[in-house]
């Protein structure tokens, strides 16, 4: 009986060493840093550590002296629709001070950074150059090197740091959603892709902050990693998660990829797609007040249960574009370039090319990226 508990207790030892540890639960790196000091944090609802405390909590029960909460895309509590406004508030929990980064003030101003000593970042990204978090740490970055300010970054696992894949940006198509030369899925860390902005100096003028990224703990590129909260209200699971960046096309066309229903980036249709098994009526829901299509039935394909994509998925995008009953209003040629990192991609698919001649057409660029980002990259 005795051998039997020494057995259970190895395994449960072996178990916890294991467990990925995000770089807000490695607080042993980053708290004496704080000591003494006045800080401002960018976070929301997936800053959490043990799945359950909140880093603005955990700090603040530490005597550490949070001046401002930046808020970005969604709000603190993370409960704004995609592209809703959020307006500056107060944080009931805390009472402490929470300024929006969506919207016209996309970066805090020198009089919002008054008084802060060090800033500290900590979201949940989801490895795609669409989710705007990236580029909300950018602006981040750019903002504390104008002005001095140290920035940790506090690391978490990327979803989907396995695939790397897709068009690489032209930066004529640079936006809020897309501002650096990286791929669809681009296989980083947020704090991997703050040490390739600096490295890189694609700040404003070539500037770089002062950077101190905090590294998840038993974390390596073949782990899989499932996130214990929505990273933002139209992403309610994993096998969304994964399907993200692929539907994430469709919001540059007229085909819904399912706001309005349960199953956001798990199911597509529309309209003018043919009649199948298979439909849905968008109704405003948690994720979106008013969906596209609102209360019409729309037809297309649930992949839900479908198997987990490890490649940026194309043949959706091009089935619908064939059989879609409206072709010259299927795509919306500014939003659809603009999540595609360029024009080619709909010319491509205009054209009746082939998905494997339309995939030939990134690898160049993706072995380029590959290079390039090999230095930053903090874990093996």
């Amino acid at each position: 009986m005795k051998k039997l508990t020494l057995i259970f207790v190895l395994l449960a030892t072996v178990s916890f060493a294991q467990k990925i540890k995000t770089g807000a639960e490695n607080c042993t790196q980053y708290l004496p840093l704080l000591k003494g000091k006045s800080i401002g944090i960018v976070t929301n609802q997936t800053g959490i550590i043990d799945e359950k405390t909140h880093l603005v909590d955990f700090l603040v029960s530490k005597k550490v002296k949070i001046k401002t909460i930046f808020a970005p895309e969604h709000g603190f509590r993370g409960t704004a629709d995609a592209g809703e406004h959020v307006s500056d508030e107060i944080d009931t929990k805390t009472g402490l001070s929470i300024i929006s980064l969506y919207g016209k003030n996309n970066k805090p101003t020198p009089e919002q950074l008054k008084g802060i000593d060090i800033m500290i970042f900590d979201l949940q990204d989801v490895g795609t150059r669409l989710y705007t978090y990236v580029s909300t740490m950018h602006r981040i970055m750019e903002v504390c090197a104008e002005n001095n300010i140290p920035l940790i970054v506090m690391d978490r696992p990327n979803p989907n740091i396995a695939i790397i894949d897709g068009p690489v940006l032209d930066i004529a198509f640079q936006s809020g959603i897309g501002m650096h030369r990286t791929p669809l899925l681009h296989g980083m860390t947020l704090g991997e892709h703050a040490k390739m902005i600096n490295g890189e100096k694609w700040l404003k003028n070539k500037i770089q902050c002062k950077l101190t990224v905090i590294p998840c703990l038993n974390y390596d590129r073949s782990k899989s990693y499932s996130l214990p909260v929505r990273p933002s209200p139209n992403l309610p699971n994993d096998q969304s998660i994964n399907l993200y960046v692929s539907l994430c096309l469709f919001e540059g066309t007229n085909v819904s990829m399912g706001r309005g229903t349960e199953k956001q980036f798990q199911i597509y249709g529309s309209p003018f797609l043919p009649k199948s098994d298979f439909s849905f009526t968008p109704k405003p829901n948690f994720g979106d007040k008013n969906p596209l299509y609102n209360g019409i039935e729309c037809y297309g394909e649930d992949l839900s249960a479908a198997p987990r994509i490890d490649k940026l998925e194309i043949k959706w995008l091009i089935k619908a574009y064939q059989t879609s009953a409206e072709k010259s209003k299927f795509f919306d040629k500014r939003k659809f370039s603009i999540r595609a990192g360029n024009e080619k991609l709909q010319q491509q698919i205009e054209a009746g090319l082939l998905e494997d001649e339309i995939r030939k057409s990134w690898q160049l660029g993706l072995r380029d990226f590959k290079i390039m980002r090999a230095p930053y990259l903090i874990y093996n």
